[in-house]
């Protein structure tokens, strides 16, 4: 499958991470870009840096995602195959999604790559799954929310569950992704199937 993953200044950089890790590890075509304020987000969250270099933010995230820095597209490049629907791509994921992006989204607007690759999806009739990390949600997130649903993007809040008994912050990472990743049909090991045994209360 060829997934675009875009990432914006939303906290939630781990989750982007992870799931650019699985889905190049399973052999999976990737291409990525960070918005304007995501290298910022991603210094901190991941290397405890709010002022590193973007530069060095980028060089340390290929390092550990395993993507080729060919791969890792400019905000503004619209030569890129995921601004086209010309372009035989399968699905977009925005992970984190901003509430910025997400109203981006929700008019029809856009303005960088991520919005492009998003409106593409949604034009072609080809899977958008949006990531969105904020709390608590106004009534104009909420119906921005409903707005792109409707409009035929699946709305997967970055919302771990404690069910399967989480050990460490990597597993409860891993739940959101595993979502993602099952959501665009891919076979993934980061979370088992429900087990009938467990019964949450």
């Amino acid at each position: 499958m060829d997934v675009f993953v875009g990432i914006t200044g939303a906290s939630g950089a781990p989750y982007a991470r992870r799931l650019v890790q699985a889905l190049v590890a399973g052999g999976h075509t990737v291409g990525a870009a960070f918005s304007s304020a995501a290298p910022q987000v991603t210094g901190q969250e991941l290397y405890g840096d709010l002022r590193m270099p973007r530069d060095e933010v980028i060089e340390r995230w290929l390092a550990d995602t395993g993507l080729p820095a060919d791969r890792l597209f400019e905000a503004h490049d619209f030569g890129s195959p995921y601004a086209s629907g010309s372009a035989r791509w399968d699905a977009a994921v925005i992970c984190p999604c901003s509430m910025d992006t997400l109203a981006t989204l929700a008019s029809g607007a856009g303005s960088n790559l991520l919005h492009r690759a998003a409106s593409v999806a949604l034009k072609e009739d080809r899977k958008l799954i949006l990531v969105p990390r904020e709390t608590p949600l106004s009534t104009i997130h909420l119906e921005n929310l409903l707005r792109i649903r409707r409009a035929g993007a699946h709305v997967l809040p970055a919302m771990p569950a404690f069910y399967q008994l989480p050990e460490s912050i990597e597993d409860m990472i891993d739940f959101v992704v595993a979502k993602v990743l099952n959501l665009l049909g891919l076979e993934q090991s980061l979370l088992g199937e429900w087990d009938a045994g467990i019964t949450p209360s």
